[in-house]
């Protein structure tokens, strides 16, 4: 389906040449003479790009352009102003309003043409399922013929008349291949070629060259021109069409990312010289280049804020800021200072080329030049620029690849010791294992023997011992028993750390429940209400969750020993993310300013005679939420209790693991 195009322009020779142009390059034009006109047909059916003047017998282009953002069926409508209102402010007014593009008159049609093009390639880039050929040719009837072939195998194909139409087309569509005629008026197709091989937005682009002439030296010499195939016009197409995607299979793949040289571009003229404006801005035209107008660097410099230009022609001797100024603060610009600049001056002395170039200038030529010198000048800066954007590209393409290689073998060495280090961890962990339990056990038999032997002197020899010697005695028992206690606590903590983890959706008031029954069934004497909430559910190992609730109800049984109402809670609250559990008491509680301490090994806010244990419970409620994957954490009051917080995150398999 052909893109249309809206042509706004009260001058009826405008309206025509643009409408022509437009058909040829194979949209569909609307052409209107004022603002009325143009709401009838925008109601009638959608455009893709709208061209407006500024200046319309019934209103203002710019009004219009801003009824089109406001509409929410025109807003994303591509719009190019086109005027003879070629004033700095005029452009600056238009691009601010939400014009996409700002050409000014008198224009280049190819120029205008070419620049939509870019516009709705940058927008709505061709899709890679469908290659697109650009046929180059002089003979409508070939071109024809060959357009049919190609799109019935599937090709979509785009036409041009000329070298010169080709290049221009190349450039802003950026076709999958090109297939042009050795010999056309104007360039022939190997100049074509050629220049496409010349350009690094293209110079990748396969090129297949047809010629009718006999000569057995035409296909040496397209070739050599740097055409990936040739064929003769005689031949069938078929023949030509197998050529294609032969070529196209082979076609290395290029991001074409930088800017085509043979595109459309801008040049920025600044001089306070009304007269020579005039004479370079007619002759640039003349190439089709687009050329914007400034008459000091104050206009330049506001021009460069809104709308970007390839290249720069300044004046040194302007009154107010002056050229050297004006040079010196756009190359100190980082947005724009790349900019190929060209000092364009009447003072021609050795000194004065010295300083120009010395403050950035990339070029300087004296305006007593010919005109074509100093156009070959800017086709060789932008040039220039265009292979120095390409060579920044392939550099940073190459530190790109060299980061991903260095960050994919320092995650693959970072794995390798992370697998040793996890062997070595094991391994270690054994051992440690085995020695615990060596170590415990070799611990376990003289405190077995210290307790023993305690108790039977004071159950058999009391009567031997007075009361300071039997204090004594019961001391050295409690004694035994608290290290076997904290052994056997400590084993805990230890087989907590480094048994497996198996999860599954589990039921953890059942086990709160469980922990409760045996708290009262060990102290029947105790009154204490438990007020444990019915069906938590959690993704939790099973033995570790019942190891955290003999610690959590534990504890709250032990330090609510001296409140005469004890109450002990299980419950669940809203958190970010995952339900927060707690488990709440109304006992000793503890001051907040040791919060943080609570969940270290041995750490101890009571003192043992009042509430005795070994200070490693909380500890191990700690490892094992975080094996968990979750947090926990304490508030509290002294005298008023405390609460125990911990989350637990769903499982990533959802159950077993």
């Amino acid at each position: 389906m052909r893109p249309t195009v809206l042509i706004v322009d009260d001058s009826l020779t405008v309206r025509m040449d643009l409408a022509d142009a437009f058909e040829v390059a194979g949209f569909h034009p609307l052409p209107c003479g004022s603002a009325s006109e143009a709401r009838t047909a925008l109601r009638r059916e959608p455009v893709s790009v709208a061209i407006l003047d500024v200046l319309l017998p019934d209103g203002d282009g710019v009004d219009l352009l801003k009824e089109l953002r406001a509409n929410q069926s025109t807003a994303g409508v591509l719009v190019l102003m086109l005027s003879s209102e070629a004033e700095v402010k005029d452009r600056i007014r238009g691009l601010q309003t939400g014009a996409d593009d700002y050409v000014g008159k008198p224009y280049d049609t190819g120029y205008v043409v070419a620049r939509a093009r870019e516009l709705l390639r940058a927008r709505q880039p061709h899709s890679a399922e469908r290659p697109t050929v650009l046929v180059i040719d002089d003979s409508p009837t070939f071109r024809d013929e060959l357009r049919r072939a190609l799109e019935s195998a599937g090709y979509l194909v785009l036409a041009a008349s000329s070298g010169e139409e080709g290049l221009r087309v190349a450039a802003t569509i950026r076709p999958t291949a090109l297939i042009v005629d050795g010999v056309m008026p104007g360039i022939d197709g190997a100049t074509v070629v050629r220049r496409l091989r010349l350009d690094a937005a293209l110079r990748g682009t396969p090129c297949l060259l047809l010629t009718a002439s006999e000569d057995g030296g035409a296909e040496l010499r397209a070739l050599d021109a740097g055409a990936d195939s040739f064929v003769r016009k005689e031949e069938e197409l078929e023949v030509i069409l197998a050529r294609l995607a032969a070529v196209l299979r082979s076609a290395r793949t290029e991001p074409g990312e930088a800017a085509a040289l043979l595109g459309p571009k801008r040049i920025l003229v600044v001089d306070d010289s009304e007269t020579y404006l005039q004479e370079i801005a007619s002759s640039l035209r003349g190439d089709g280049y687009d050329v914007v107008m400034a008459r000091s660097g104050e206009q330049a410099l506001e021009m460069l804020a809104v709308q970007p230009v390839d290249c720069v022609l300044l004046d040194l001797v302007m009154p107010g800021l002056s050229g050297k100024d004006t040079c010196r603060r756009i190359k100190a610009s980082p947005v724009v200072r790349d900019l190929p600049l060209i000092i364009v001056t009447s003072v021609e002395d050795r000194d004065a080329m010295i300083e120009g170039l010395s403050i950035g200038a990339d070029d300087y030529i004296a305006k007593s030049s010919e005109l074509e010198v100093l156009k070959a000048r800017v086709r060789a800066q932008i040039r220039r620029k265009q292979f120095e954007d390409e060579h920044r590209r392939i550099r940073e393409d190459l530190l790109r690849s060299e980061l991903e290689a260095t960050e994919a073998r320092a995650a693959r060495e970072v794995a390798e010791a992370k697998a040793a280090l996890a062997g070595e961890l094991e391994r270690k962990n054994k051992e440690l294992e085995a020695f615990s339990y060596s170590v415990s056990h070799d611990l376990r038999a003289p405190l077995r023997s210290i307790d023993g032997f305690s108790q039977a002197l004071l159950e058999d020899h009391s009567d031997g011992l007075d009361e300071k010697g039997r204090d004594y005695l019961q001391r050295v028992r409690a004694s035994a028993q608290r290290m076997g206690e904290l052994i056997d606590d400590l084993l805990l903590l230890s087989r907590v750390s480094r048994a497996d983890l198996r999860r599954d959706r589990v039921n953890i008031s059942d086990i709160a429940r469980a922990v409760a029954s045996e708290l009262r069934r060990r102290e029947p004497e105790r009154r204490v209400a438990f007020s444990l909430v019915e069906g938590l559910m959690a993704d939790v190992d099973s033995r570790l969750m019942r190891v955290l609730f003999e610690n959590l109800l534990g504890n709250a049984w032990k330090f609510t020993t001296k409140t005469r109402e004890a109450r002990v809670e299980l419950g669940v609250t809203e958190g970010e993310g995952s339900p927060v559990f707690f488990v709440r008491d109304n006992g000793a509680g503890f001051d907040m300013a040791y919060a943080e301490k609570l969940f270290g090994p041995f750490q101890r806010l009571h003192s043992e005679d009042e509430f005795p244990g070994t200070g490693i419970g909380l500890a191990t409620v700690q490892r094992i939420i975080n094996r968990h994957g979750g947090r926990v954490w304490a508030e509290g009051t002294v005298g008023r209790g405390a609460t125990l917080f911990f989350t637990i995150p769903p499982s990533e398999a959802g159950g077993r693991k």
